[in-house]
C-alpha cells in the first residue's frame, strides 16, 4: 500500500461513518477553541496591564511616605510615625544628576461648582512637570504655569468631563471654577486621556501643588513622580533618592520606591504564569477529545474487523495497519482544530467587538501549537486502536470472530 492508497483508505473510512467523525471533529474544535480563547484573554490582559503601567510615563520612579517592608511577629502598636513628604523633599532630589523632572502629588476630594452647576470630583495638585512626567496632553489652553511653588497663582487645568458637565457649550478658558470656598481660573482643558491605572484625567482638576495643600490643610505629599535620565540611570537615581532622604529625615530611609521597570517585569511574569495555567487547563478538553478519539477508534477497529482481515490477508504490513488508522485519527484531529480555530475566532471577533477598548488578539504562537498539540493528541490516543488493528489475526479477522 502505497501513502496515496492509505490516505484514500482512511477518507473512505471517514465518510462511512459520518456521525462518528462529527462527533470526534466537535469535541476536538470545543477544546481548541476554549485553548485559543482563553490563552487570547490571558495573553491580552498581560499586554493590555503592561501598556498601561508603560504609558505612566518614561522611566517613571514613584516615591511614596513610608517604608514598606516585611518583619516577623505583629506590628507594634505604638511608634513613631514615619516622616511626611514635603515639597522641599521633592526639590531635593533635583540636587541629583540622575533625574530629570519631578512631580509632586497632593490629592484629595472636594465639590467644584460653576453657575450653579456642581459636582464632586478628584483635585490633583501638583507643577507644570506633571504634563511632562505622565505625558498629558492639552485640548485648549495651557497647563500648570512654570513658577516657584511659593508664588502659585489660582488657576487649574480641568478634563473633558468636567469641562462637559460644568461648562456645556460655553469656553471653559478663562472661567472661574470654585473649588470648596476658593477660585480658580481655567487655563488650561486635557485631551480626553481616560482611565489609567485607575486614575481617570477626564474627571480631574489640576492645580498648584500649593494651592491644593492650603485647600487640604495639609503640608504633604500624597507620592512624588520622578523621571529618569534614561533606563540605565533609574538605579543610580534611586540610590540618590535614598540617600537625599535619609540626609534630610536624621539618617531615615522612611520612604517606598517603585519602579516602572519593576511593577512591568512583575505584572509580565504573573499575567505569564496565569495566561500559561489558564490554556493548561483549557487543554484538558483536548485531553477529552483525545479519549473520545481512542474509544470510537476501538469501535472502528471492532466494525471493520473484515476489513482489516482482507488487508492483512492481501499483504498488508503491520506498520501499514497502524499508518492507517493514525492517518484517519489525524484527519480528524487536524479537521478539529481548524474548526476549532474558526469558532475561537469568531468568539475572539465577537468580544473584540462588544469591548473594543480592550486590545483582545490571538497570538500566533497560540495558533501553531493548538494545530500541532490536537495533531499530537489523536495520534497518541489512535495508537491504541491501531496497535490492535495491526495484532489481529487475519483468518481470524476474516471469520469475524
Amino acid at each position: 500500500m502505497f501513502f496515496k492508497d492509505i490516505l484514500a483508505q482512511a477518507i473512505n473510512a471517514i465518510k462511512s461513518q459520518r456521525l462518528r467523525a462529527i462527533l470526534i471533529i466537535l469535541a476536538m474544535s470545543i477544546g481548541v477553541a476554549s485553548v485559543n480563547v482563553l490563552t487570547a484573554l490571558g495573553e491580552s490582559a498581560r499586554r493590555y496591564i503592561v501598556h498601561e503601567f508603560e504609558a505612566l510615563g518614561t522611566h517613571l520612579v514613584i516615591v511614596l511616605p513610608g517604608r514598606t517592608e516585611t518583619t516577623g511577629g505583629s506590628p507594634p502598636l505604638f511608634g513613631e510615625t514615619p516622616r511626611d513628604l514635603t515639597l522641599e523633599d521633592a526639590q531635593a532630589f533635583l540636587h541629583s544628576r540622575h533625574i530629570a523632572a519631578i512631580a509632586p502629588l497632593t490629592i484629595g476630594s472636594a465639590p467644584v461648582s460653576f453657575q450653579g452647576l456642581e459636582r464632586e470630583t478628584n483635585i490633583f495638585g501638583s507643577t507644570y512637570a506633571l504634563r511632562r512626567v505622565r505625558h498629558l496632553t492639552m485640548a485648549q489652553g495651557n497647563f500648570l504655569p512654570e513658577e516657584e511653588t511659593t508664588k502659585a497663582r489660582s488657576v487649574c487645568v480641568i478634563g473633558q468631563t468636567i469641562r462637559t458637565q460644568l461648562f456645556a457649550n460655553k469656553s471653559a478658558l478663562g472661567q472661574w471654577l470654585r473649588i470648596n470656598d476658593r477660585r480658580f481660573r481655567v487655563i488650561g482643558v486635557l485631551a480626553a486621556e481616560g482611565q489609567s491605572i485607575g486614575v481617570d484625567f477626564d474627571e480631574m482638576v489640576i492645580i498648584p501643588v500649593e494651592q491644593a495643600q492650603a485647600l487640604f490643610d495639609t503640608r504633604s505629599l500624597f507620592r512624588i513622580l520622578v523621571e529618569t535620565l534614561s533606563k540605565e540611570s533609574m538605579t543610580k537615581a534611586v540610590e540618590d533618592i535614598k540617600n537625599i532622604i535619609k540626609a534630610r529625615h536624621e539618617g531615615e530611609d522612611d520612604i517606598t520606591i517603585i519602579t516602572q521597570d519593576s511593577v512591568v517585569n512583575t505584572f509580565d511574569k504573573i499575567l505569564t504564569a496565569l495566561t500559561l495555567a489558564v490554556a493548561s487547563i483549557a487543554s484538558i478538553s483536548l485531553a477529552v477529545a483525545g479519549v473520545l478519539v481512542m474509544n470510537v477508534m476501538l469501535v472502528s477497529v471492532t466494525q471493520r474487523t473484515a476489513e482489516i482481515g482482507l488487508l492483512k490477508a492481501l499483504g498488508a504490513t503491520k506498520g501499514q495497519l497502524h499508518g492507517l488508522f493514525l492517518t484517519e485519527a489525524a484527519l480528524l484531529s487536524i479537521a478539529g482544530a481548524l474548526t476549532g480555530l474558526l469558532i475561537g475566532q469568531i468568539i475572539i471577533t465577537v468580544l473584540q467587538v462588544t469591548y473594543p477598548s480592550f486590545p483582545l488578539q490571538l497570538p500566533w504562537w497560540t495558533l501553531l501549537s493548538s494545530l500541532a498539540v490536537s495533531l499530537v493528541t489523536g495520534l497518541v490516543f489512535g495508537l491504541l486502536p491501531a496497535s490492535k488493528a495491526a495484532r489481529l489475526n487475519p483468518v481470524w479477522a476474516l471469520t469475524k470472530r
